[in-house]
């Protein structure tokens, strides 16, 4: 795959997080989000791919809006790592989740005939 495929490649795999995100789709996450998945979340907790998926199957997470903005890509050598900026309209337990987000998450790149995969992530509340 040469740099502008594995470029189109990262913005597919983004376009389907987003959507599986909005989507409430668990299916579509585990298969973008890596196992061994690390993410930090804007309050500092590490959290799993499990518990990410929990919150999106149980329902306790739910997202109705993803605006994104300030998109940088860079590719690393097995993967890529993207910075974006996003606004995000939702709940968390029934209570209002919406701000503006900053993510970077890092991608692994796809092994035999797999997909490309969040391996980590990390958010920040952007004032």
């Amino acid at each position: 795959m040469n740099e502008e495929e594995a470029l189109q490649a990262v913005d597919a795999a983004e376009a389907r997080l987003g959507e599986a995100m909005l989507a409430g789709d668990v299916a579509a996450l585990e298969r973008l989000l890596a196992p061994e998945l690390v993410f930090v979340n804007h309050l500092g907790m590490r959290l799993g791919r499990e518990q990410d998926l929990a919150a999106h199957r149980s329902g306790m997470l739910r997202i109705r809006r993803l605006q994104a903005s300030d998109r940088q890509v860079r590719l690393l050598s097995g993967g890529a790592a993207v910075s974006v900026c996003v606004q995000v309209e939702g709940t968390y337990d029934g209570q209002p989740a919406n701000g503006r987000f900053r993510f970077l998450r890092i991608w692994r790149a796809p092994a035999g005939d797999g997909g490309w995969q969040v391996v980590a992530a990390q958010s920040t509340l952007v004032a």
